[in-house]
């Protein structure tokens, strides 16, 4: 694994993506990392529908996959069964080892997570990183949902980027798309959604660490809404 970027090559590409639209720059990472190097990591919120169906719409050889933390929500679900009817495809779901989980949760109970920023962490990181590194293995690639405006810790996202924790490139293709934009494409295209989003969730996670949010509220409100803006991220996309 090569956790070092090429910086001079992080740069070039980023110039000469700046001006492209999502699904140029899928296009441009086929070319450049190949069909087989590349995934989609989706946690079925609009962002990740999104580029399910710019990527269906370009290719079937690229790997789409989910991780099913084992505290999703009801309606997660009924999108992926939605979305897989829909596109006529299946999600390949990654689940956290039980050898980590069993004795996590016999030492610091169910409901780890507000118990501290450190138990939350560590349940974050048996549900969602260890399986998120297996999907990740051996790829060059890994495309996400991230956006600019989705929170404090994501404000500086570039298209391309380099993800020194699992040794390999992240590519953005909705960096600098606003939530207006994501709707529109969705009611554009007719594409399969959470309906918590109309529940008020604009971010989805796991059921116990996520809420709908008020009007007013920061997007990422409803995540881990305990802790500082600062501290809301999980660690997959540790920066």
């Amino acid at each position: 694994m090569n956790n070092k970027p090429n910086i001079e090559l992080l740069n070039k590409w980023n110039d000469e993506t700046k001006n492209f639209n999502p699904p140029d720059l899928i296009k441009w990472a086929i070319n450049i990392f190949g069909e087989q190097n590349i995934v989609l990591a989706s946690s079925l919120g609009i962002e990740d529908q999104i580029l399910t169906h710019i990527i269906l719409n370009i290719s079937k050889n690229v790997k789409i996959f989910t991780i099913d933390t084992g505290r999703l929500f009801q309606e997660t679900y009924s999108t992926i069964a939605r979305t897989e009817e829909r596109y006529g495809f299946k999600f390949d779901i990654y689940f956290p080892d039980y050898k980590m989980i069993e004795p996590m949760v016999k030492e610091k109970g169910v409901n780890l997570f507000y118990n501290s920023i450190d138990d939350r962490k560590l349940c974050c990181h048996v549900r969602k990183i260890e399986p998120l590194q297996r999907a990740l293995k051996n790829k060059k690639c890994w495309i996400c949902g991230l956006r600019q405006e989705q929170a404090v810790t994501r404000k500086n996202i570039s298209v391309v980027e380099f993800d020194e924790l699992n040794g390999l490139y992240k590519l953005n293709p909705l960096y600098n798309w606003t939530i207006d934009d994501c709707w529109d494409f969705i009611e554009k295209n007719n594409i399969p959604y959470n309906t918590l989003h109309d529940k008020g969730f604009p971010s989805i996670g796991c059921m116990p660490c996520t809420r709908a949010i008020k009007e007013g509220e920061d997007i990422r409100a409803g995540r881990w809404w305990w802790e500082n803006p600062e501290h809301k991220e999980c660690g997959l996309h540790k920066r």
